[in-house]
């Protein structure tokens, strides 16, 4: 029996009775499909999370569910589940994204990203350590090596010489150096306008939170407003930014004292994001198959150089981008 025949008797069986339709609700870059049942009595709607325990385990969807639920933020509701077969019965938070909104109206951003603020506030100052896995100096350390591996060999089809695999690894030590010693809470991992649904005013809905963590206090905030999907003026970012850090502040949390200070700290959080985004993209598309994530490269990679313009401790990383980019450039960098 194929998975959808076999999602469709476990729905024949959980609601008996009740005639329904599945149409697909929503790609996602990983094993999972998520489908919207659309039933013929009453016309309501809810979603089916089909994982193939085999490549995915719904438990830490379950569980980030339940926690993040907890703090009064809107996340599906797991109504029924089988964690054998890899399926989960959730509540529809809708089928319009932050993403598709600001396309279709942009004033509407400003809305939306304070709501997506407040609501990311909410979820940290819930965070207690031991509910997620750490984001530790290993896995931090494994999603950058995504650069190297996939998009600079791969991608790129560039072998690094010593040199160039040890200013690699110093940009890499650096950043953990950095990344580690910002105070930890929960983490999202992937909260941008394609995972942020439009709901009631201050209710965004969120969804794609089952890799969640407990780390960086910067990374969702980085994650959020240097979305790999859509660009933003930095005055704009930094209006933001500035936002979360005084609501962060008035919520307790342990956010640097000095602006500058956290800014970096967002900057450099965004550095180790994007250099992991490059090979994560790389390898949707060589692995899987997923090609389009390759138009997002671009953007990405402005993010990161950009980034590394700033900051001196960066520029030979910028230097080594030059290099697999195959950007001349003149001699020195003048900031």
């Amino acid at each position: 029996m194929d998975r959808t025949a076999a999602l469709t008797n476990w729905l024949e069986k959980l609601l008996p009775g009740r005639a329904f339709s599945l149409a697909p609700a929503s790609s996602d870059a990983s094993f999972r499909r998520y489908l919207r049942a659309r039933f013929a009595d009453d016309g309501s709607t809810r979603i089916v999370m089909d994982a193939p325990p085999e490549h995915e385990d719904c438990k830490p969807f379950v569980q980030v569910a339940s926690l993040f639920g907890a703090t009064g933020v809107r996340v599906p509701e797991v109504q029924a589940q089988d964690l054998e077969q890899g399926f989960l019965l959730l509540t529809d938070l809708g089928d319009t994204t932050y993403l598709a909104e600001m396309q279709r109206e942009l004033t509407r951003a400003d809305a939306l990203y304070r709501d997506a603020i407040g609501a990311l506030v909410r979820i940290q100052a819930a965070s207690r350590p031991g509910d997620l896995p750490p984001y530790d100096r290993a896995l931090l350390l494994r999603e950058m090596q995504l650069l190297p591996d996939w998009y600079i060999a791969r991608h790129k089809n560039v072998t690094l010489n010593d040199t160039q695999r040890t200013v690699l690894e110093g940009a890499f030590e650096t950043l953990l150096a950095n990344n580690l010693a910002q105070a930890p809470v929960y983490v999202h991992r992937d909260y941008h306008s394609r995972n942020l649904m439009v709901g009631a005013p201050g209710e965004p809905g969120i969804l794609d939170f089952q890799d969640a963590v407990y780390g960086p206090i910067t990374y969702d905030l980085a994650s959020l407003l240097k979305d790999a999907y859509i660009e933003w003026e930095e005055e704009q970012r930094l209006d933001w930014c500035i936002r979360y850090w005084e609501a962060a502040r008035q919520a307790g949390l342990p956010v640097r004292a000095e602006f500058g200070d956290f800014y970096q700290d967002f900057e450099w959080m965004g550095l180790q994001r994007h250099l992991k985004v490059l090979g994560i993209f790389a390898r949707l598309n060589y692995r899987d198959g997923k090609a389009n994530y390759l138009d997002d490269i671009p953007l990405v990679m402005r993010y990161t150089r950009r980034a590394c313009e700033r900051y001196a401790v960066f520029f030979p990383l910028l230097r080594l981008l030059d290099t697999v980019e195959n950007i001349q450039t003149k001699s020195g960098y003048t900031f």
